[in-house]
């Protein structure tokens, strides 16, 4: 059985991390770099950074953020925010990143995926997708840091994004982002009944109860969170070995 992975999440503004709820009412929460060391040296399984500064400026400041990233952590990490092209995915992995994310411009443009993964290989790719569950019950997908509907639907979009290349699929939960509520975990594991490839789950963590839930009853292959781990509510540490505990394999 391949170990679980836990991966804090840091959303990047103007080189600092930030959070908030929904991707609205931002504060900046620390360095990136420092951050990262710090969840490495606490035994983080990986690392992702989202890039969500919308000018260009902040794209090629990120670029270089990337650069430090990589002389500063021994673990892989996972970068997105703003790619849209095989030449953008190319920058990040030329400043050091393991892989990348696509999100919104795949949406607009599903071949994007293939372009990249044909280029790169599906090891190279993650598929974001953030959705957002309506009163009937339909998950849409959104775009634009889940301010846009798109006329995806959360399930088809899982399967095209594999057959066009994907390697991991990372959704989030709009509904749940930064609530600390806990997951969809029922619908996290229609997912992985649905596609074959890992599932990062996000959105939602608030407690070591939730992360085991979607570990297990979600039948998701890593948790990312950030809220949990940015303001000292778990520690890395402590979860893994509350995980281990409850039987849940993990790299301690």
């Amino acid at each position: 059985m391949v170990a679980k992975r836990i991966i804090p999440c840091l959303d990047v503004k103007d080189g600092m991390t930030v959070k908030g709820v929904n991707f609205v009412g931002l504060k900046e929460v620390g360095d990136p770099v420092e951050m990262g060391r710090f969840y490495a040296a606490q035994g983080a399984d990986e690392l992702v950074y989202l890039d969500i500064s919308a000018s260009l400026e902040g794209r090629d400041t990120f670029t270089r953020l990337v650069e430090q990233i990589a002389d500063g952590i021994n673990i892989p990490f996972t970068v997105g925010g703003g790619i849209r092209s095989v030449d953008d995915a190319a920058r990040m992995l030329e400043a050091g990143a393991d892989k990348i994310t696509v999100n919104s411009a795949a949406v607009a443009d599903p071949q994007l995926i293939d372009r990249i993964a044909s280029r790169y290989g599906s090891q190279f790719i993650v598929a974001a997708i953030d959705a957002r569950c309506d009163d009937s019950g339909t998950w849409h997908v959104t775009t634009h840091g889940g301010n846009r509907l798109s006329d995806k639907e959360l399930f088809s979009w899982a399967k095209e994004v594999q057959e066009r290349g994907a390697g991991e699929i990372m959704f989030t939960s709009m509904n749940h982002d930064g609530s600390k509520q806990g997951y969809p975990c029922d619908t996290f594991a229609r997912l992985h009944d649905i596609v074959s490839i890992p599932i990062i789950a996000s959105g939602g963590a608030g407690s070591i109860g939730d992360v085991a839930e979607v570990l297990t009853t979600g039948k998701a292959d890593a948790a990312l969170a950030a809220s949990i781990f940015h303001f000292g509510q778990i520690t890395i540490p402590q979860l893994k070995e509350s995980l281990a505990e409850s039987g849940i394999r993990v790299r301690l």
